[in-house]
């Protein structure tokens, strides 16, 4: 049945496709093979094959290098986007900065206009004070003297009586007479003087009453505008303290140990400010003196966030052109397959692109280690750590201080990597969490 039905087939392929013979020629002699129908058959069948895989792969990886061009165009758009919104919250930074800084200087003078002023009504309030006594000693003086005279004048009048009644008249007592005169005629000058002294201290009060009425009055103008100064400087640090806040929440830090933890630990910088003024005389300060505290308070709290923002990694290791490859999560394993974490970003780079310090901290190791190449590992506060892996080329070294955007090393593929790029993770208490919540975190603040 089997032969019948192969002769069958090869009668019918042979209508189209007749039997060949392909003659062979050497020195021994001439030999051929027979090429039946179905032979010729299978081999065209085999040269379709090929010749139709030929086409598809190469359909496929024509594609392939289509879609990858397109992919690589949105990703280096997305670059310039990112490169130019980081130049716009670069530029907002600085001028947030800047009126900061001004905001503080008109404060500054402000201050100072009021310490002026505070001096000068003191100094008014004591001549004040000075010429209302030197008033009440002249007002005593009168009276004493208006009392001497009056005892003066009722002597001189008991006098004239007596001698009236011994002698019958006064022509004798005339030089007793001749000296009461001259006593009240230099009681009446003292009493002129007095006077004249007691309008001239009127005149100094009134003119000092003046002055310290103009002085009111410019201390009045001082304090609504050191009124609208401190408005000013409340609002610039609640803006400022806004995004810091936003950023730690978002990065899920508890801002009020980090600010205490900053505030017990940090030495050299950020301490408490002094108050504005104190009291000399045992007195509570006034409502003015409070709100200033409370005002250096809040840029203290505003510096405190700073600190803490400069020492955790909340900044981009890769600040020239990149490719974000892989990101935080389970991947497929790309050199062994199977499903894996991946406890890190990738950033995709030419060789020698600069790395750079996410946060301030100490260089904890700097090496070669297994799976990672050459590696940097940072401490920051707080118990968070990043690493650096698969670099070219280390610029630091083991124990060494670095700040943030410092250069520590040079982009490249040593290690367990596929092509040149930057393995960057970020652990906290030793558990690997997504750097992308720290750099999406410090994005609208750095």
């Amino acid at each position: 049945m089997t032969s019948r039905l192969t002769t069958r087939i090869h009668a019918m392929l042979e209508r189209h496709l007749p039997e060949q013979r392909l003659f062979l020629k050497s020195d021994e002699g001439t030999r051929f093979l027979r090429l039946r129908p179905g032979t010729q058959a299978a081999l065209i069948a085999g040269m379709g094959l090929f010749v139709g895989w030929t086409i598809i792969v190469t359909s496929i990886f024509l594609l392939d290098t289509i879609s990858a061009g397109n992919a690589r165009e949105q990703a280096q758009l997305e670059d310039l986007r990112v490169q130019e919104r980081l130049s716009e919250l670069e530029l907002a930074r600085d001028a947030r900065a800047a009126e900061a800084r001004l905001a503080q200087e008109r404060f500054a003078l402000a201050m100072d206009q009021v310490s002026l002023m505070q001096t000068r009504l003191l100094e008014s309030e004591e001549r004040r004070r000075e010429l209302e006594t030197a008033i009440d000693v002249i007002q005593l003086s009168l009276r004493d003297i208006r009392r001497q005279r009056d005892a003066v004048q009722t002597e001189l009048a008991t006098l004239q009586q007596e001698l009236q009644a011994e002698t019958g008249t006064t022509q004798t007592a005339a030089s007793r007479e001749r000296e009461l005169a001259r006593t009240l005629a230099y009681l009446t000058g003292a009493l002129e003087d007095t006077a004249v002294q007691r309008d001239e201290s009127l005149t100094r009060m009134a003119e000092a009453q003046s002055e310290v009425e103009e002085l009111n009055f410019a201390a009045a103008l001082a304090a609504e505008r050191q009124e609208r100064v401190f408005r000013q400087i409340e609002d610039a640090v609640a803006m400022s303290m806004e995004p810091l806040d936003e950023m730690f929440r978002a990065a899920g830090l508890a801002t009020d140990q980090i600010i205490g933890q900053v505030r017990s630990t940090y030495s050299g910088q950020g301490g408490p400010l002094m108050p504005i003024t104190m009291s000399t005389r045992g007195e509570e300060p006034d409502a003015m003196s409070l709100r200033a505290n409370e005002v250096l308070a809040a840029l203290d709290e505003l510096n405190l966030y700073r600190i803490a923002a400069e020492q955790l990694p909340f900044s981009m290791p890769v600040r020239s052109n990149f490719r974000l490859t892989s990101g935080f999560g389970y991947r497929r394993d790309p050199i062994n397959g199977g499903r894996r974490l991946h406890a890190g970003t990738d950033f995709a780079g030419p060789r020698g692109t600069p790395i750079h310090a996410g946060g301030d901290g100490t260089v904890i190791f700097a090496g070669r280690q297994s799976g990672y190449g050459l590696m940097v590992e940072i401490q920051h506060p707080f118990g968070i750590t990043t690493r650096y892996a698969h670099m070219s080329r280390l610029h630091v070294s083991e124990g060494e201080r670095v700040s943030r955007g410092d250069r520590i090393g040079d982009m490249g593929n040593t290690g367990r990597s596929t092509g040149t790029h930057l393995h960057y993770e970020v652990r906290r208490n030793g558990d690997p969490v997504n750097p992308m919540t720290f750099i999406t975190a410090g994005r609208d603040v750095f």
